[in-house]
């Protein structure tokens, strides 16, 4: 069905750095007019709706509805305050100052988890040697989606009686479960830092600093003032000992972290793993120790060894998600990626 007359919908996936927007055309198979995508910096606007301005007056686009996913719990389905960035969303503010008939707002990895059903496998590599999920093979299934940027978001999947529904959680910043004595070690100094250790302290942009400073120090070696590009940088060309470790360890802790995850929300079928700073890590996650610690479930090993890890490598798989949201809001059904 075309809908080439519809006003179409504005898209905004919204992290605690940048904000990306584009337009959905709710009424055509691949909602996503990838050739709407804008990018701004969250620090060069006082609000949403200013960057909202900016993103119409840049591309002449306008909109008469709106998803925005958000890096945040959303309130009521109403207001979110940005983790990691100084916003305040309403949906009802936007509404009235910019003249939408209707905002949605939905946690940002609700949106990566509703991409999945769109994705097909030109965009999907897998982390380990199971072979891709089959998404057609049952009517009931469950996955974890989740995956590092600015901090680390947490989603579950489930397929139900023919429909895609997602689970919004904040599981990035549930507590870190040590399993190695360097996990001890490395808990020890974060919690001198931190007090609470959560998940998203290790595994995010951020993360990779505080793990360097930590295993810095359990090395007894000077720290360098390093950021993340600096760390990861050092670590591709080999030249640094100590940002290789640092890259490998996060590597085996989201291994970890992962795994936990399908434990805890039964994703038996499978982790899709997403975020900003996923290409980065990549290489690491599937020559290094990430596939041993997320199986290494004791008496569950058996089991987490079938379950596929995929990393999602769609450009905008936030605004993807957010347009088959769109597609839904819109009363319309969602046509799956067939391939």
């Amino acid at each position: 069905m075309s809908s080439q007359h519809a006003i179409p919908t504005l898209l905004a996936d919204l992290g605690g750095t940048n904000v990306r927007f584009a337009l959905a055309d709710t009424g055509h198979p691949s909602p996503l007019m990838m050739d709407s995508v804008r990018r701004y910096r969250v620090r060069d606007f006082e609000t949403l709706a200013e960057a909202i301005q900016q993103y119409f007056a840049d591309t002449g686009h306008t909109a008469r509805a709106a998803v925005i996913a958000a890096a945040g719990r959303i309130a009521n389905g109403e207001t979110v305050q940005i983790t990691n960035n100084p916003w305040a969303v309403s949906a009802r503010n936007l509404e009235q100052k910019l003249g939408f008939g209707r905002v949605k707002l939905v946690n940002d990895f609700a949106a990566q988890g509703m991409a999945v059903p769109l994705l097909g496998t030109a965009h999907l590599t897998s982390v380990g040697p199971q072979s891709l999920p089959r998404r057609s093979d049952s009517p009931t299934q469950t996955y974890v989606v989740m995956g590092p940027g600015t901090g680390l978001g947490v989603a579950g999947l489930l397929l139900r009686e023919g429909h895609w529904v997602v689970l919004e959680t904040e599981g990035g910043h549930a507590g870190f479960a040590a399993h190695t004595a360097e996990d001890v070690e490395i808990l020890h100094r974060l919690n001198a830092r931190f007090g609470r250790v959560s998940n998203e302290r290790m595994i995010c942009g951020n993360g990779l600093v505080n793990l360097y400073l930590a295993l810095a120090d359990i090395a007894g070696q000077p720290a360098e003032q390093y950021n993340p590009e600096d760390i990861t940088a050092r670590a591709e060309s080999g030249g640094d000992p100590l940002c290789v470790r640092t890259v490998e360890t996060l590597a085996g802790i989201f291994g970890s972290v992962a795994g936990d995850l399908v434990l805890s929300l039964g994703g038996w079928n499978g982790v899709y793993l997403t975020g900003g700073v996923l290409p980065i890590l990549l290489p690491w996650l599937q020559h290094g120790g990430f596939r041993e610690r997320f199986e290494a479930k004791g008496r569950f090993r058996e089991t987490m060894e079938q379950v596929p890890t995929v990393a999602v490598m769609h450009p905008e798989p936030g605004l993807l998600g957010a347009a088959a949201l769109a597609v839904l809001d819109a009363g319309l059904p969602l046509q799956p990626a067939t391939d």
